[in-house]
């Protein structure tokens, strides 16, 4: 018997840890696991767990108003040392690359306990994008013990910082394993469907954005792109942007883009009811990670909306692409796949580019000590 702690403290961490938690769970026999959240989202993150049921043992509960990544991470370190305590256990799972994931794991690493990294190897190097996430990836890879690496690509970055091939594993994405199992549940659509009362025929396109790089400037020229594909197809396109609470991104968008006929800002959406606007949209626009690894299995075509990607699979396999910020710039490759039927289907293929649902049991197998087979993709590069 093995005793590991799961911490996690954002949706998207929720989302993709939730599937391993069921995985654990299903070898109780080998491995005893507690599940603490830091609630460094709280709203969404508790949409999340209540969605995929699961019930933390322990919730730190430390969001505060306008906190600072130095803000959490202070917080995370001071109040995970009371659970450390009370469990002690042979491994600490973290997940990705937030202020908690950071934290979580160098506390670990502090009282001498093994840490497993799971989405381990992602990579765009550039510190200041996305900011602070690739520095927290680093950090998190210096101190682990067991990396979880998602595809080979990721494993390649890994063994040329100098880790142990021995201590990574290519598991595919436990994120691909909630979509599958969402996309089980979506028979009949969600009961508060955001899609119900637009027009039939209506092309939808679904956005996302809300990186602390975009920021700014950029996110108001994004917004106006959005403005421009609206008012160029009027009446034939309808724009779904679940707008994130924080006020930076809520003002800018309801400022430049509150009022626009086929603008459709929404509150942020439970996972289900995303996935269900992501099935049924033609294709997104996004700075989310996430929605990347996403869309390719729903041949969903990604405009991405920043300069570099740590999931440059999408882009090589030629289902996304990498548009940036600039106004001009994003209205152009909208406008392409609006337009250009050929060009929509080179890159609106279903592919399984980042794991095919099965990571979660691989992981736990790792934990237990189990040999495990790893995850082997095959990339088809688009022509």
């Amino acid at each position: 018997m093995i005793n590991v702690l799961t911490v996690f403290g954002t949706r998207p961490e929720a989302i993709k840890m939730a599937p391993v938690v069921r995985a654990l769970e299903a070898r109780g026999d080998l491995v005893r696991n507690r599940v603490c959240v830091t609630g460094q989202h709280r709203e969404i993150l508790d949409q999340a767990l209540d969605f995929f049921s699961v019930r933390p043992s322990y919730d730190l509960d430390l969001m505060t108003k306008g906190q600072s990544p130095a803000d959490v991470a202070a917080r995370v370190m001071d109040r995970f040392s009371s659970v450390m305590r009370s469990e002690r256990p042979d491994w600490v799972l973290v997940q990705g690359d937030t202020t908690t994931t950071m934290a979580t794991a160098l506390a670990a690493s502090y009282w001498g306990v093994n840490v497993a990294h799971i989405e381990a190897g992602l990579r765009t190097f550039d510190k200041t994008q996305p900011f602070p996430e690739e520095i927290n990836r680093v950090l998190v890879s210096s101190v682990a013990n067991l990396h979880s690496a998602p595809t080979s690509a990721a494993r390649a970055n890994l063994l040329a910082e100098g880790h142990d091939r021995a201590n990574i594993l290519v598991t595919g994405n436990p994120g691909v394993d909630a979509l599958f199992h969402t996309l089980a549940t979506l028979n009949g659509g969600p009961k508060h469907d955001p899609l119900r009362g637009l027009p039939d025929n209506s092309r939808i396109i679904l956005v996302t954005a809300h990186r602390r790089e975009n920021l700014g400037s950029p996110l108001e020229s994004i917004c106006a792109a959005l403005r421009d594909i609206a008012n160029r197809y009027r009446g034939r396109v309808q724009i779904v942007f679940p707008v994130h609470p924080n006020s930076k991104v809520y003002d800018a968008v309801h400022r430049v883009l509150g009022g626009i006929h086929g603008v459709n800002l929404l509150d942020p959406l439970d996972y289900r009811t995303l996935i269900h606007v992501l099935r049924r949209c033609e294709f997104v626009l996004t700075d989310s990670g996430g929605i990347q690894e996403e869309a390719p299995s729903l041949g969903k075509p990604v405009l991405v909306l920043r300069k570099v990607t740590e999931r440059p699979e999408g882009v090589y396999a030629g289902n996304a692409r990498l548009v940036g910020t600039d106004s001009d710039r994003i209205v152009e490759e909208a406008l392409r796949l609006l337009d250009d039927q050929r060009a929509y289907r080179r890159m609106a293929c279903p592919v399984d580019l980042y794991g095919d649902g099965g990571a979660s049991p691989r992981i736990a197998s790792a934990l237990i000590g189990e040999a495990v087979e790893e995850w082997n993709p095959t990339l088809h590069v688009a022509n």
